[in-house]
């Protein structure tokens, strides 16, 4: 453990990371998807450009977490299914920005309707207006938290959070 680091902030961040997970898998239960169904590398990088806007492949990659090379095929399906549109930099002719096209974002919308329809139900039917409201706050720190920059060497692991999400 760092200096950084209580047991309280472990506790918590465990305790999260499962809420986190347990409610990522539903979502994915809950949004299947019709016509061509999205895989979750395509999903998510249509999200990160609806998000963020155009991007070019490096910082992409930077955000999945994975080297650009390994997006590339990820890439090449969404620009062969029009979902997205690559094009030189203006500013830099050796680099290219990738953005979402509409047939992108519809894609997307179809493809998170069904877990949102869900989730929308569920918030209303299991918390009161004031938690919904509390959530609507920590939807807000929780992209914060998701936008920190990586640290490494965290410190110790232990078993329990050895569970990913």
């Amino acid at each position: 453990m760092t200096k950084d680091q209580v047991p309280e902030d472990l506790v918590l961040a465990e305790s999260l990371r499962w809420a986190v997970s347990r409610l990522a898998s539903r979502l994915r239960a809950e949004q299947p998807g019709a016509g061509r169904p999205l895989t979750r590398p395509a999903a998510s990088v249509l999200g990160n450009l609806r998000h963020s806007g155009p991007l070019n492949p490096s910082e992409l990659a930077a955000i999945e977490g994975l080297q650009t090379q390994s997006l590339t095929r990820v890439l090449n399906e969404l620009e062969d299914q029009g979902r997205i549109h690559r094009a030189r930099s203006e500013v830099d002719a050796r680099r290219q920005n990738v953005q979402i096209t509409e047939a992108g974002r519809e894609a997307l919308r179809e493809h998170v309707r069904d877990g949102n329809v869900w989730l929308a139900a569920a918030l209303r039917q299991t918390l009161s207006p004031a938690e919904r409201g509390m959530l609507r706050l920590a939807a807000g720190l929780l992209d914060q938290v998701a936008a920190a920059e990586k640290h490494r060497g965290a410190g110790p692991r232990t078993g329990e959070d050895a569970c990913s999400g």
